[in-house]
């Protein structure tokens, strides 16, 4: 029996629990595209070296028989159905344009022609994503869960039986706002859908005013319809209530003029489905509810033959069949294209997963993390101070308002856009430069250095003293979301004291466990609205945000710890169950004693910054940055945590080896450039030409030839941009976490700090 650790770092109370990230293929799997001795004979050939003669010769035969040999190997990794499966869910028609050509392929060193080595390429870098990236995402990036336990020295893990523990199959919000959106098309399910008023639309009396335009009168008839369109009531009851109205007329009328929405619109929920078979449930006319229910149930049992799949054939003859039905139902493309404009969950159907394995962390992990406290501390400073300048903006934006009377929500979130755009964008650019300059102030990270040890003991005053909170920020910003990494080989290293600490990313103002792709693959949900009371005893306001955004937000981020007590707040999106819902034009803001308050129509009353606590959060995400950008940093040590990781800036143009033709010789050529710039083994490369972050191992050839290929991209793009390499670390052997049959995968843990010291 263990009991659980309530653990802290100074004012920062961790949760008890915490999510274990990781990759769903083991670490040592992109070790099978290095092939033994190849880079050792490369580096045979020093700088100036000229690359002839018989010794060349004889290198330049040994690497063709090694790029022979990994494209076995790469054909064995894309044999397997494991591999195959993880494709079908990312990217399905892959499969037959790249996987299965290259399968038939006969890997000789004459048939390594241009279009084999283009699907390497393709097969390695799918590898690199599977084994080596944290990404939460299916079978092949599943979420585990962890507790501080005071039963356990340092870290324990019970890996579980298998992988995976459950995995479940989802809607994308669009499809089903696909269907809606057919549905609505049914003149006998039209009229059981419930119009709603635009949230910033204020009926006073017999005018309308809508912000930033002068009141307008309506007839009795038009304001009486309006008063009823509360998203509650279906159009056919607001007939009803009012016999003598030609409602039809009025409500055509008011969708015209932008004042009311009428149609068929589901709320933003992990589950969509569930909330339209909801809706069509409560259809009162039988034969247009029928052909409603039919079409949803022809589409989940789709997706339930996706989920029941059990290899990777039946897995895509049921994503084919069920985007057939799709298409034929909705008239719809099943997969949405790839663009700028494009928010993630492309596909109609999505996989999260739960892994097997759970970890548990002791009072010496704890210990480990102290430096962790000055680092959330300073963090505390960035919300702190951007909180004061909006704070102070907004509050000459409302004295202005305030001089012509009440001033409703509505208004005053439409005239605040201004300051969320202008002034606290620049504020927010201004202090992420002054952040990293005061913390290379406190480190004073010697010129050239490599690597930096600091003591927490020798800088704590200074960074008190640096980064003391001029006051409290909005009330998501109690919270921080810090990625931690555990360099070593084994748990048993860990309980020796060898590891090391590794600083991923630390997510601001934000509890990124509470995204659905966390909490409804956590085994209770309910413990997690637990800890959440805990933090807030209280309501929240909280603004609602659109269903998705082309850069980040989808269904599997949004957060879902929502409790019935907290308030929903419709500024200009609309994205929750009306019943619920507060519009914006219903609600007041006030000033008391120097402090902008939100009343609620109830009299409830919040703090007036929580209303721009999604634009303020979004602004604050990426400021954590504790060095000043430059062509190196170093990595930077407090204690035992790496704070900073080891990066490279470099000119793409710059990189003369990515441009040579010949295999053997861009091989050596790029051994030869990490060398001069003392680049270690295993980097991650960021590329503004590439999606994603990517792996290189320098010993790969076909990992090389990906970089080379970026780096050519890069400089025919923009001659004078530069591509960022970071050391990685843990590296692929410092990989502890493990399964219940001893492979090792990368991963990291996803705690949650909440600020108990901020005002409630």
């Amino acid at each position: 029996m263990t009991e659980d650790l309530v653990p802290s770092l100074g004012r920062w109370r961790l949760w008890e629990q915490f999510a274990l990230r990781g990759a769903g293929f083991p670490a040592d799997g992109v070790l099978r595209l290095a092939p033994p001795g190849l880079a050792e004979a490369a580096d045979k050939f020093g700088a100036g070296q000229p690359l002839d003669g018989p010794d060349w010769s004889g290198f330049a035969r040994l690497f063709t028989e090694a790029a022979v040999e990994t494209a076995h190997t790469l054909q064995d990794i894309a044999r397997a159905p494991a591999f195959r499966e993880a494709v079908a869910w990312q990217n399905r028609p892959v499969l037959t344009s790249g996987i299965a050509p290259f399968l038939r392929w006969t890997p000789t060193a004459d048939s390594r022609s241009s279009m084999p080595r283009q699907r390497e390429e393709l097969v390695a870098h799918y590898w690199q994503r599977f084994c080596v990236k944290n990404d939460t995402i299916g079978f092949f990036g599943p979420v585990g869960w962890g507790r501080w336990d005071f039963g356990t020295r340092t870290v324990g893990v019970d890996p579980g039986t298998g992988l995976i523990a459950k995995s479940s199959v989802y809607w994308a919000s669009w499809g089903i706002d696909a269907l809606a959106k057919m549905l609505d098309a049914d003149p006998a399910l039209r009229e059981w859908i419930a119009p709603r008023r635009v949230p910033f639309l204020v009926l006073d009396g017999d005018r309308v005013r809508v912000p930033g335009r002068r009141p307008i009168p309506v007839s009795a008839d038009t304001a009486a319809v309006l008063a009823r369109c509360d998203g509650v009531r279906p159009a056919r009851s607001i007939a009803a209530e009012l016999p003598d109205t030609d409602v039809p007329a009025v409500l055509a009328d008011l969708v015209a003029r932008r004042w009311v929405v009428r149609r068929l619109e589901i709320p933003a929920d992990t589950h969509p489905d569930r909330a339209l078979r909801a809706w069509l449930e409560t259809v009162g006319a039988p034969e247009p509810r029928s052909r409603g229910l039919a079409a949803l149930d022809r589409l989940e049992r789709g997706r339930a033959a996706v989920a029941a799949a059990t290899d990777v054939d039946t897995l895509v003859q049921a994503l084919t069949a069920l985007e057939q039905d799709f298409t034929e139902l909705t008239d719809t493309a099943a997969v949405r294209e790839k663009s700028a404009s494009t928010a993630p969950c492309r596909s109609l159907v999505y996989s999260d997963s739960r892994r097997s394995a759970r970890a548990r962390l002791g009072p010496g992990m704890l210990e480990a993390l102290r430096p962790l406290r000055l680092l959330m501390d300073s963090a505390a400073w960035l919300t702190s101070e951007l909180a004061a300048t909006v704070r102070e903006e907004v509050r000459l934006v409302h004295d202005r308002l305030a001089a012509e009377g009440p001033v409703d929500l509505a208004s005053f979130w439409f005239a605040c856009l201004p300051v969320l755009h202008g002034a606290a964008r620049a504020k927010s650019d201004e202090l992420q430069r002054e952040f990293a300059a005061r913390w290379g102030r406190i480190l004073a990270v010697p010129e050239g250095a490599r690597a930096v040890t600091v003591s927490t003991a020798d800088i704590e005053t200074a960074v008190r003293e640096g980064f003391a909170s001029g006051g409290d920020g909005w009330t998501t910003a109690r919270y921080l979301s810090p990625d931690i990494l555990i360099a070593a080989e084994s748990t048993e290293a860990i309980e020796r004291g060898d590891f090391t600490l590794v600083l991923g990313e630390l997510h601001m103002a934000s509890n990124t466990l509470g995204a659905s792709l966390f909490t409804h693959q956590h085994p209770d949900i309910a413990e997690l609205l637990d800890l959440t009371d805990r933090d807030h005893p209280g309501p929240r306001l909280m603004p609602l945000i659109p269903k998705e955004h082309r850069a980040r937000l989808s269904a599997r981020v949004r957060h879902t710890l929502v409790r019935p007590q907290d308030r929903q707040v419709a500024l200009a999106d609309f994205t929750a169950d009306p019943a619920r819902t507060i519009r914006s034009a219903d609600a007041t803001v006030e000033n008391r004693a120097g402090d902008l308050v939100v009343r609620l129509p109830d009299g409830s009353v919040f703090p007036a910054l929580d209303v721009f606590s999604h634009v303020l959060t979004t602004l604050s995400m990426d400021l954590f940055q504790l060095l000043p950008q430059a062509d190196h940093t170093p990595r930077v040590t407090l204690d035992r945590l790496v704070v900073a990781r080891e990066t490279w800036r470099l000119p793409a143009a710059d990189a003369s080896f990515a441009n040579e033709k010949d295999e053997a010789r861009r091989f050596v050529a790029a051994r030869r450039w990490r060398a001069r710039l003392g680049l270690p083994r295993y980097v991650f490369v960021v590329s503004p030409t590439e999606s994603r972050p990517f792996y290189v191992d320098f010993d790969s050839p076909v990992y090389l030839t990906i970089l080379a290929k970026a780096l050519r991209r890069l400089a025919r793009k923009d001659p004078s941009a530069t591509v960022t390499l970071t050391e990685m670390l843990p590296t692929p052997e410092q990989s502890w976490l493990t399964d219940d049959q001893g492979r090792r995968y990368t991963s990291e843990l996803r705690f949650v700090a909440f600020d108990t010291t901020m005002p409630r």
